[in-house]
């Protein structure tokens, strides 16, 4: 019997990832309060039955994903540093990263959690425990340095930073209403907002 359920585990893991995969569509789409795990189910091409077989509940489901979330956009911020090139090339390939269409569901998840009451408390806990403003904060030594190199504009660091944030931000809330890729192209304009 082991062995049948070492046989089974890849099959089982890529069912988990289906589903987490259209439940992601579908709170981007819905938000938690108009999502319903039928219509994850119907998205992942899988009986409604089934998916709980997986996931208990649609709450389960949208706290492993904003976990994941944040793991991610953690991860981002933090490795900046060790990207190749100066200031100004880090922080342009790290726009070009954030801008991509598989980044802008899991922002939209996000923001939910911070803005909608239906949100379990586990999830806004999450936010709780790794606020944004704090992942943004992991940006500001390269903002300085940006401005020490003369390649950034000069003045407050934390409010450039800010501005440029907020760019972004409404950047990528609009990417689930666009085609793959639109504003990527439009990295070069985003970054004259901080360039001197």
């Amino acid at each position: 019997m082991r062995g049948n359920e070492q046989q089974t585990d890849p099959l089982h893991d890529a069912r988990r990832e289906q589903i987490k995969t259209a439940a992601l569509k579908v709170f981007a789409e819905k938000g938690i309060a108009g999502a319903k795990m039928s219509m994850i189910a119907a998205e992942a091409g899988i009986s409604q039955g089934l998916s709980y077989r997986y996931f208990s509940s649609k709450e389960e489901l949208f706290t492993i994903l904003v976990k994941e979330a944040m793991e991610e956009a953690r991860s981002a911020f933090a490795n900046v540093k060790q990207l190749p090139g100066t200031p100004k090339e880090q922080l342009t390939a790290l726009s070009r990263t954030m801008l991509e269409a598989d980044h802008a569901p899991f922002f939209l998840l996000l923001q939910q959690v911070q803005t909608s009451a239906e949100v379990p408390a586990e999830a806004k806990a999450i936010i709780e425990q790794n606020p944004p403003s704090e992942m943004m904060g992991q940006l500001l030594p390269l903002f300085i340095k940006g401005q020490q190199l003369g390649e950034f504009s000069p003045g407050d660091p934390e409010r450039l930073l800010f501005l440029y944030f907020s760019v972004l931000t409404g950047l990528m809330l609009q990417a689930g209403q666009t085609v793959p890729g639109y504003w990527q192209q439009d990295v070069e304009r985003l970054m004259k907002i901080i360039l001197p």
